[in-house]
């Protein structure tokens, strides 16, 4: 008795360590396609922003601010499967383990490039993962005062301050997390990004979220760097529900093998 006992709770950790691991790297960069680092320095329009970027961070920072008592009742609710509350996918509730969108700002944070791409009213950013698009405009209007809610926010608009690219956006939908580690944030959340490119090859963003309903004061984040990735494409990159089944499949049977992406 006492050896069979000891056999399942060594096989119960193996399913923990290998499932945990398996999903971490699905939120991580492509082993493949390594950032890119910077060349040499040469003559840039700063106020162009085009180009595939592509950064290594993961989160806004390392630890946000104070939650107030309805964040932390979210933050409990998230059950990531990445950092160090993970647990194994098929006991998390992760938004991406059922191909949920991934939102906005995280789908920065997901590890593929973003593509940037200017045009006469709107800047967009074109991303791998899912191929989604978000417009931010750059005509004039004004962000609504009571907006829907939407995956990448309703309405995203920027401005030049300076060599600086402001963009504030609103209207989140509250089901998408933060980052991999299941932050929240509400409806109400207010995001602005400040986009400056250093060089041409450096594209460095600093972000802060405005949420009262979530967080007892404003988030500001890291100097959060992308890397231009000069000689890289966007490529097809769908979280597909029927492949998700299996691998949660191989999560649960390990003995049927994991399905890696």
């Amino acid at each position: 008795m006492r050896n069979s006992f000891t056999r399942l709770f060594t096989a119960l950790l193996v399913v923990l360590l290998v499932s945990t691991l398996a999903f971490a790297q699905r939120g991580r960069p492509d082993a493949r396609r390594g950032v890119q680092p910077s060349g040499p320095s040469v003559p840039h329009d700063p106020h162009d922003l085009t180009g595939i970027w592509r950064g290594n961070t993961q989160s806004l920072s390392n630890a946000p601010p104070p939650m107030t008592a309805w964040g932390k009742e979210q933050f409990d609710a998230h059950k990531p499967s990445y950092g160090p509350r993970a647990v194994p996918p098929a006991l998390g509730n992760d938004p991406t383990g059922k191909c949920d969108p991934l939102g906005y700002p995280r789908i920065l944070f997901f590890g593929r490039p973003f593509e940037m791409i200017q045009t006469k009213d709107r800047i967009l950013q074109f991303f791998e993962w899912g191929r989604a698009l978000r417009e931010i405009w750059i005509d004039g209007r004004e962000i609504p005062k009571d907006p829907d809610p939407k995956w990448l926010g309703n309405t995203a608009v920027g401005k030049w301050d300076g060599d600086t690219f402001v963009v504030d956006t609103v209207g989140f939908d509250e089901r998408a997390w933060i980052d991999h580690f299941g932050n929240p944030h509400s409806e109400d959340m207010h995001l602005e990004e400040r986009y400056h490119r250093l060089d041409r090859d450096t594209l460095e963003v600093v972000m802060t979220i405005d949420d009262p309903k979530t967080y007892t004061k404003a988030w500001v984040s890291d100097k959060l760097t992308f890397r231009l990735q000069a000689n890289d494409k966007i490529r097809e990159d769908f979280c597909v529900p029927s492949e998700e089944e299996s691998f949660n499949q191989g999560v649960r049977n390990p003995a049927g093998g994991v399905i890696n992406k």
